[in-house]
């Protein structure tokens, strides 16, 4: 069985797209209708840069959605694969579960792209810059993650302070974590990381703290944003990031999709289910961020990325 997947936040880069699109008339028609969508050239700004306006939210979660879609559109129209023969479930990191349901043709891309402007404004918006930030715990768990910022907001409230947010946000893979929450509390959480056990604590440089309880109002304006956009049953069922498990009605993908701004991504117990489902190879699309892990929590099974007009053509022979 096969799972083909779609990275999230983190995986834009300033080039990203260009070469396929020069490439491919089906990977140049995805970006443009993306433009449209959005009423503004987000392809010139995947191609030309500047770096730090892709990284912004409500551009790179767009973006990285349409690099991933230009990609497997180039393998199923010019490589002649269709999804449903070769693709046993569909899965994405955070933003990438849009990515996933537009493969499984349950949003269209010009509502995926609108959508994602949306959550990535939304999510900005929801905390002020400085207020919330976001850390990486290298060599923890998900249970020593916890035990982490547990203390971190322990101490702050033995020493006087306010209760602050601190919890993982990422369940990423056996060694890497992530946590979000307030900026004082994740910042003591990073002091005593080592102390209690990680190797190593980073923080990331993000402009909000994502998949915590602080993208509350995020979490309203998406619900409402689904509420009107038109959805369509999935083509493969999706395992969603929030329950780790697969779902496949519209009713399901909604309340998923709004549960997500706020909940953790549990991507290990992901892959770990569906490999426990009979998954035995992951193909993720537009990036190479989900492969790596897919390898250290699943070492027995395939992973490859797929980024480039040579990686697709290969796929598309060994499908």
């Amino acid at each position: 069985m096969r799972a083909f997947i779609f990275p999230g936040q983190g995986s834009q880069a300033v080039g990203m797209g260009a070469a396929l699109a020069a490439a491919s008339t089906a990977a140049r028609e995805v970006l443009e209708e993306v433009d449209d969508a959005l009423g503004e050239k987000l392809s010139r700004l995947m191609a030309e840069g500047p770096a730090d306006e892709l990284t912004l939210t409500e551009n790179a979660q767009p973006a990285i959605m349409a690099n991933a879609i230009a990609t497997l559109r180039v393998l199923t129209r010019e490589g002649g694969v269709r999804l449903a023969e070769k693709a046993d479930y569909v899965a994405g990191h955070s933003l990438g579960e849009y990515s996933a349901l537009c493969a499984a043709q349950t949003i269209d891309l010009p509502t995926a792209a609108r959508l994602l402007r949306t959550r990535g404004q939304a999510m900005q918006e929801a905390v002020p810059v400085g207020v919330g930030t976001m850390a990486a715990l290298l060599g923890a768990d998900v249970a020593l993650a916890g035990v982490i910022a547990g203390a971190a907001v322990d101490a702050l409230l033995a020493e006087g302070g306010a209760a602050l947010t601190c919890t993982v946000a990422n369940d990423n893979d056996p060694s890497q974590v992530v946590i979000s929450g307030h900026r004082a509390a994740v910042e003591r959480a990073v002091a005593l990381a080592k102390e209690l056990g990680a190797k190593r604590a980073v923080l990331l440089p993000v402009s909000a703290p994502f998949h915590c309880a602080l993208m509350q109002p995020a979490a309203e304006v998406m619900e409402n944003a689904l509420l009107d956009a038109d959805l369509g049953a999935p083509l493969l069922p999706l395992y969603c990031n929030v329950d780790a498990a697969p779902i496949a009605t519209v009713a399901e993908i909604r309340v998923a999709l709004v549960r997500q701004v706020t909940g953790m991504v549990r991507w290990r117990e992901s892959v770990l289910a569906m490999v426990a489902a009979g998954v035995t190879e992951f193909v993720e699309f537009g990036g190479k961020v989900l492969t790596p892990m897919v390898k250290r929590i699943a070492p027995d099974a395939t992973a490859t990325s797929v980024t480039t007009m040579d990686e697709i053509e290969a796929l598309a022979a060994a499908l």
